[in-house]
């Protein structure tokens, strides 16, 4: 014989499903990953021992040494990483991390070895069109020239634009001037800028290693200015042409300088 349940026994027997329902979601892992400032690098300077950029051939100059052109990165927790719906909410309140889906960081899939060669290929690939778009504005004959890039420990193609102003830096004239530049961005061989996210951690990164600078691609200003440092200036750009404009103009104060 079944006994009749009062309203607050039925509506309490009702709930268990449900809080044992969310006690699953709370313990079993998520398809997102936790993503933090990364570290940055003076493509202007060297790195474990050696420079990050190396040109040979006539024209070079003597880079500044008071003066930085950092290319910046996230860290992310790995494919297979162990994240809870306590990390995602810890991240959604929090200014220093970002959680995101995993299939957005690794679009490549979840193998290891996978990831390092496409994120590899991604950096290689970044170089030579740094490369070429930086001798393509200078008139620069690429037989005449021998660029190296050196950047062994980092993946992708989020340092394109950087590698492209180095190279013009230390082929041209002065960009950086005595300033820590920072930024972040994608390049293509006609020097066309692309987006790249993780801005609003990049810019972080950025001011923890001495930045007052952020170049950002245009389309990625809305993501920049939501969380932007305090004493970051925000220079919006789409081509390298107009990210070394911006950049003269910053040092010799003369010309307008964008703002997102």
């Amino acid at each position: 014989m079944l006994s009749r349940l009062s309203r607050p026994q039925a509506v309490a027997l009702c709930a268990l499903p449900a809080a044992a329902l969310v006690a699953v979601a709370a313990l079993a892992p998520l398809p997102f990953t936790v993503a933090r400032p990364g570290l940055t690098a003076n493509v202007l300077g060297e790195r474990d021992g050696k420079p990050v950029i190396t040109v040979e051939g006539p024209g070079v100059r003597a880079v500044p040494v008071d003066g930085q052109l950092r290319m910046t990165t996230i860290e992310a927790t790995g494919p297979d990483a162990d994240v809870r719906l306590a990390d995602v909410v810890d991240g959604w309140f929090r200014t220093d991390e970002a959680v995101m889906p995993t299939d957005a960081v690794y679009p490549s899939g979840d193998d290891v070895e996978e990831i390092e060669k496409y994120n590899t290929e991604q950096m290689r690939q970044s170089q030579d069109d740094a490369t070429e778009a930086a001798l393509g504005y200078l008139g620069r004959d690429p037989k005449d020239v021998k660029v190296t890039l050196r950047l062994a420990d980092v993946g992708g193609p989020s340092a394109g634009l950087l590698f492209s102003l180095g190279i013009v830096e230390k082929l041209g004239t002065d960009l950086a001037g005595d300033t820590v530049v920072a930024g972040t961005g994608t390049i293509a061989p006609d020097g066309a800028v692309g987006p790249v996210g993780g801005v609003s951690l990049k810019t972080r990164a950025a001011v923890r290693d001495g930045a007052t600078v952020f170049l950002v691609p245009r389309a990625e200003c809305g993501d920049a200015l939501a969380e932007r440092p305090e004493g970051l200036r925000l220079v919006p750009v789409t081509s390298l042409k107009g990210a070394i404009t911006a950049l003269e103009a910053l040092r010799t104060g003369k010309g307008s300088v964008p703002s997102c």
